[in-house]
């Protein structure tokens, strides 16, 4: 799997529609926070947002000019889990097809149409279909490019996901799949991130590799958040660690925004760690806080290349995820 930052071919995106999550008075508002993100997307590559059949017209409005439709049956709008995870060997394309099981099973969750929308996207994209049998999504793994991978315990080893798997076991399929030759196993995600419609820890939200051997990591500042010490442990435990090239991991903090509730007054999970990174740009989520823009110089120094564009991602947080949760990269060959 390259890194994020490889080149590009697109970016896939999936629509929101009507579901547990999408509700009637939210929908509207998920919608446009989507289209906000594919439009700053668009600035720097193609993209194709994936809407429910008969749905392109009413997208269409919202997206504005340039942006490819295409018509699938869907349950959700997650497209880095639903999606495929394309991997290459340099010449030639190919797609991941992890099972998938509503995030482990979700009460709230349904998963009959997403759960082929990998294939879809696979056959969209006229790329070869690699399935898996590991119960997995985008959101929960992130690599450098050079063998290393980022997982959660709570995710790949959680008794929702997969029942019965060893470490060693779930290590040897996410190595043959990817690429990967080294795992660097996090404990778990974040608090809010275990309630409601969480994803039981998802790592993207918590820790992502910004080049070889540079790891960003999520850090809660308020002391009476209850990430804060798990942040902190976090921090610990990456600066302890080498990659798969032996090299010390090097880690840059940012700090999680100043709001520590969300709009529904539980513990907020904001964190610019669920950024997307693309073909010049770097798309960073934005809360309308003081820390936007300390976390806007951060990447901007990580990325000097590349133009940071902030995008409100309140709404999107509030369905469940950030930025990075509803986009996913096509590499290109």
């Amino acid at each position: 799997m390259p890194p994020e930052w490889a080149p590009h071919e697109r970016t896939w995106m999936a629509w929101p529609r009507p579901n547990t999550t999408f509700t009637p008075g939210f929908l509207p508002v998920a919608r446009r926070a989507w289209a906000d993100v594919a439009r700053a997307v668009r600035r720097f590559e193609p993209v194709t947002v994936v809407v429910p059949p008969g749905g392109a017209e009413e997208a269409r409005e919202l997206l504005g000019p340039g942006i490819d439709l295409v018509e699938r049956e869907l349950d959700d709008a997650w497209m880095r889990d639903t999606g495929p995870t394309f991997v290459s060997d340099g010449a030639r394309l190919a797609a991941v097809d992890w099972v998938f099981n509503g995030w482990g099973g979700q009460e709230w969750a349904r998963w009959e149409h997403d759960s082929a929308l990998a294939r879809e996207i696979a056959a969209l994209a006229k790329v070869p279909v690699h399935p898996s049998p590991l119960t997995n999504e985008g959101g929960g793994i992130h690599v450098d490019g050079e063998g290393t991978v980022l997982l959660t315990e709570t995710v790949q080893l959680g008794p929702e996901r997969n029942p019965g798997w060893t470490r060693q076991e779930v290590e040897t399929e996410i190595h043959a799949r990817l690429g990967t030759t080294k795992a660097i196993w996090l404990k778990r995600g974040l608090t809010a991130d275990y309630d409601g419609y969480g994803t039981l820890g998802h790592v993207d939200i918590v820790a992502a590799f910004a080049g070889p051997g540079v790891i960003v990591a999520h850090t809660q500042p308020d002391p009476d958040h209850p990430d804060h010490a798990l942040c902190a442990e976090n921090v610990a435990f990456l600066r302890g660690q080498t990659d798969a090239r032996g090299r010390a991991v090097e880690v840059v903090e940012i700090p999680a925004p100043t709001a520590v509730r969300d709009e529904e007054g539980g513990w907020a999970d904001y964190s610019y760690i669920n950024h997307y990174v693309c073909n010049g740009g770097v798309v960073l989520c934005a809360f309308d806080d003081p820390r936007d823009a300390d976390a806007a110089k951060i990447l901007g120094g990580l990325y000097p290349d590349r133009e940071v564009v902030l995008v409100d991602a309140r709404p999107v947080f509030a369905g469940g995820g950030g930025v990075h949760c509803i986009t996913q990269q096509q590499p290109r060959v």
